[in-house]
């Protein structure tokens, strides 16, 4: 059934409802106020249904980063989001095998969108959401690169009941303590990282080492050095010390040299974005990388074309997409090859994750056969398996957490990259089964859905 059939006379929005104090109500004291509006039985107004899709068209606002530390990865993310969202518009096959049921647009909307740099700042973040959503009559809200950013959306988002997705965001709380109902997680995040690279750890490394973190500090840091902890700790692996470094350092040499005159065997750096590219630089020249073993448990996209395939070559890295994956998987072959063609470049995750999320919320709401969020939520918990460029997935109704292989991948050495962009040997996809914590393990606990 369309949005069309189940409201009729949608000038009126709930928030209208709520300044004249007829909440109480709700649907049907709307229909008595108001003769000739209709509500269907599941289609009273939710956040800014039905406002937000009473034209031909539906908005979708985007936060993607274009300035600070995680800007690359921002807007190689606001790349991904558009393509998706031209696919969508266009009926490309691409996202028709992703969401089987969509022609064009989403139940025939078209998309429009605009995009806030959030610059990696919650508050930024906020203000640009808040404004997509009352001015724009936002639909749904997507993006982010900082956990900080899409733990403060998720909030916003379950407040609005406007469904949030969020697209790089590698804290545990994201889908864990901070988790909320209408938020939506697609990508890897620090327990399923560090599962995953764990066997590979006590194979290439070994058991017993001193450990020398990097940790940015903020949520993401802090609990991908938790989930590396309680993993690594299982291989006698010990930390040696612990280097915080605040978001968007420049100079990590006060940290460095702690971490230099730790004794430690391994240096895990944690680090994101340019912070990551400038720490292990400085890394580098301090002579850390020649004494110690880099592992990267949390994978920047384009960390490896800023710092060089001759620092990179052998490290591990957890990744949420590497290009390569296009030799054993048609849509991952087809998406590499789309998006190179529109951007002049191979995709990083970021903009799989956000041209993924962007699918996928296309199919739930064909699926619920409406964009009233409540409806589009219970599409998503029903864990309906999907075919995408990451193989099957499927998200999880107790956290909203997407379910995928995670792929384990390790730097080449200089003379054995076959093009500019061939950094990475795919070493391994661990199933996405055998690393995703408990359900109840991370203290998620979804609010109401009204």
């Amino acid at each position: 059934m369309s949005d069309n059939k189940k409201w009729i006379d949608t000038s009126i929005s709930r928030r209208g409802l709520l300044k004249s104090g007829s909440m109480a109500m709700g649907g049907l004291l709307a229909t008595s106020m108001f003769p000739g509006r209709v509500l269907a039985a599941d289609g009273s107004p939710l956040g800014n249904y039905p406002a937000g899709v009473a034209k031909d068209s539906c908005f979708i606002g985007l936060g993607c980063e274009s300035t600070g530390p995680y800007s690359a990865q921002g807007t190689d993310m606001l790349k991904g989001f558009q393509l998706a969202i031209e696919h969508l518009n266009s009926g490309n096959e691409l996202v028709r095998a992703i969401s089987p049921d969509s022609k064009k647009g989403i139940l025939g909307k078209r998309i429009e969108y605009g995009n806030v740099d959030t610059a990696s700042k919650p508050d930024l973040a906020i203000q640009g959401m808040t404004r997509f959503i009352n001015q724009d009559k936002a639909i749904m809200t997507a993006g982010s690169v900082s956990s900080a950013v899409a733990i403060a959306c998720e909030k916003l988002a379950q407040r609005e009941k406007v469904i949030y997705l969020a697209g790089i965001s590698g804290s545990n709380e994201t889908t864990g303590a901070d988790c909320q109902r209408y938020g939506f997680r697609s990508c890897i995040f620090g327990y399923t990282a560090s599962k995953a690279l764990l066997p590979v750890l006590r194979d290439e490394i070994g058991k017993d080492k001193k450990v020398a973190y990097l940790i940015p500090d903020y949520t993401y840091g802090h609990t991908v050095r938790d989930s590396m902890k309680e993993f690594t700790q299982q291989i006698g692996w010990s930390a040696a010390t612990e280097q915080l470094s605040p978001l968007g350092t420049s100079d990590f040499s006060s940290y460095l040299l702690n971490a230099a005159a730790s004794g430690a065997d391994v240096f895990v750096n944690i680090c994101f974005g340019a912070d990551a590219v400038n720490s292990i630089k400085q890394a580098k020249n301090f002579g850390i990388l020649d004494k110690m073993t880099m592992v990267i448990p949390y994978m920047t996209p384009f960390l490896a074309k800023e710092v060089g395939p001759e620092i990179m070559q052998g490290i591990y890295c957890v990744t949420d997409f590497w290009w390569t994956m296009e030799e054993k998987n048609d849509l991952a072959k087809s998406f590499v090859s789309q998006f190179e063609k529109k951007n002049g470049y191979k995709p990083e995750w970021g903009a799989e994750a956000a041209y993924l999320q962007m699918a996928m919320y296309a199919e739930a709401c064909e699926r619920a056969g409406t964009f009233r969020p409540e409806e589009v939520i219970k599409a998503y918990e029903a864990g309906k398996q999907l075919d995408t460029m990451l193989g099957k997935v499927h998200m999880r109704a107790n956290d909203h957490q997407l379910v995928h292989d995670v792929p384990i991948i390790r730097g080449k050495k200089p003379s054995e990259m076959r093009s500019d962009d061939d950094y990475f040997d795919l070493v391994s996809l661990t199933p996405g089964d055998d690393v995703m914590p408990p359900p109840d393990l991370l203290g998620c606990k979804l609010g109401s859905y009204t």
